[in-house]
Order: structure tokens, then C-alpha cells, then sequence
């Protein structure tokens, strides 16, 4: 394991990457670009950067207009929020299948001190319940950054589950790792069980493997980063 970083930092420094390979990249927050990471966007390419205020409806409805024009918005707030724009993020940009990436972050029950308000435990539930919806939560910042680059290229809405917390990186040392969206990437191979985990539950199951392996029990280690659509050919082999 290397470095610690947040998934919504490998996130910030993915689009700011990109911004400067692809300029059809626009980026519109809703007044927390200092939390979502955009603010290094937003400072590298003022033109292309759009603060919405705290108006999250309106926020989604500006990114189907972009998208209409051929640029590739990507919307940032907090997951929480989520739910205020539910009508306009379904029928505005899912029902049309316009091109607009949704990147919520302190996403989970791990957002420490921004509290109980913020812990968001209904966005999976939501986003996977609206026909055409592709669902994403990398694991890392190397994960992130690998699906930021892949969103880029995939046509159709997306949603992406980002964290507050900084994670260890892992993926970045996985012999064989390859990151595609609507597979899972096996970690560790292992005969004897298998663990399927999401975002920063990855790196608490490589932890408990390590555990297992001590007391004679093989793990294999399945990173399922893409939770929609989910990839039951893995999940059979896996079982088999």
C-alpha cells in the first residue's frame, strides 16, 4: 500500500488533467468546490468552471443544456444532496440519455465531523433505481482517476460515489490490474472464500484477507467499482 489520498482528491486532479487533454470538459459545482476538489478546476480553466450556488436542481438542469451542446459536464456537491435533485436528474438528463457525470462526494457514514445531516447512505439506492444510470465508487485515488478517464470516453449519464476521508492507495500496486467500467478488478485471488467490496470497504477487505490467510483460510479480494451494471460474470465464477 502507498499513499493516503482521498477518492474525491484523485478526483479534483483527474479533472484537472483531463481539462487540458479534452476541452469539451466543463465541471459546475453547487458552492463546495473547496470539498468536492474542484477548485483546482476551477482555478486552471475559469471559462470552463461554473459555480451554481446552493442550487443543486438548477446545477443538473445547466449540465443538460451543456450536454446538448456536445461539451461533457461533470456535476459536483455532497451525496446528501442528492435527493433534492432526483426529478431533474432523472427526467432531465436520464431520460434523454444526455452525456452528464455526476460526482457527489462524502458519500457513507465516514464524513466525521460535517455529522449525522451528511452521512448519505441513500445515493447507491437512488441513482441504481433510474433506468440508464451507470453507477461507479472507485476504491482510491489512482481507481478515481482511472474512471474519471474512462467517463470521459463512455456516453450516457454516470453517477460516482466520491469520500471525504483519505484511503490508501492499493490498485496502484495490484500486479495485472486493469480498470474497465462494468467489470470488477480482482485484487487477490483466493480458493477457499471470496470478498466483494466497494470504495473504501476495499481496503478493509484486503486487511481482513490478510487476516484470514494467517489463520489458513484463502481469500480472493473482488474491488466491484462498478455497482451498475454489475458484473455477474465475475460474481458466478467467483461462487463456482
Amino acid at each position: 500500500m502507498s499513499e493516503k489520498k482521498a477518492t474525491r482528491v484523485g478526483y479534483g486532479e483527474a479533472l484537472v488533467a483531463l481539462g487540458a487533454e479534452n476541452d469539451k470538459v466543463v465541471v459546475l459545482d453547487a458552492d463546495l468546490s473547496c470539498s468536492t476538489m474542484t477548485n483546482g478546476f476551477a482555478k486552471a480553466y475559469p471559462d470552463r468552471f461554473f459555480d451554481c450556488g446552493i442550487a443543486e436542481a438548477n446545477m443538473v438542469t445547466m449540465a443538460a443544456g451543456l450536454s446538448s451542446t456536445g461539451l461533457i459536464p461533470f456535476c459536483s456537491t455532497f451525496a446528501v444532496f442528492a435527493s433534492r435533485c432526483y426529478e431533474q436528474i432523472r427526467n432531465g438528463v436520464c431520460y434523454p440519455k444526455l452525456n452528464v457525470k455526476f460526482a457527489f462526494t462524502h458519500a457513507g457514514i465516514t464524513v466525521g465531523e460535517d455529522g449525522a445531516t451528511h452521512q448519505c447512505i441513500e445515493d447507491f439506492a437512488i441513482m441504481r433505481a433510474i433506468p440508464g444510470m451507470l453507477v461507479l465508487c472507485p476504491c482510491d485515488g489512482n481507481e478515481m482517476r482511472l474512471a474519471v478517464e474512462a467517463l470521459v470516453n463512455y456516453e450516457g449519464p454516470a453517477y460516482m460515489r466520491l469520500g471525504r476521508l483519505a484511503v490508501e492507495t492499493v490498485t496502484d500496486s495490484i500486479p495485472g490490474y486493469k480498470f474497465e467500467l462494468g467489470k470488477g478488478a480482482t485484487l487477490r485471488d483466493g480458493t477457499d472464500v471470496t470478498i466483494i467490496a466497494v470504495g473504501m470497504n476495499v481496503q478493509m477487505a484486503l486487511a481482513a484477507a490478510d487476516k484470514l490467510a494467517a489463520e489458513g483460510v484463502s481469500a480472493r479480494v473482488i474491488d466491484m467499482h462498478t455497482i451498475k451494471p454489475l458484473d455477474e460474470e465475475l460474481v458466478l465464477k467467483a461462487a463456482q
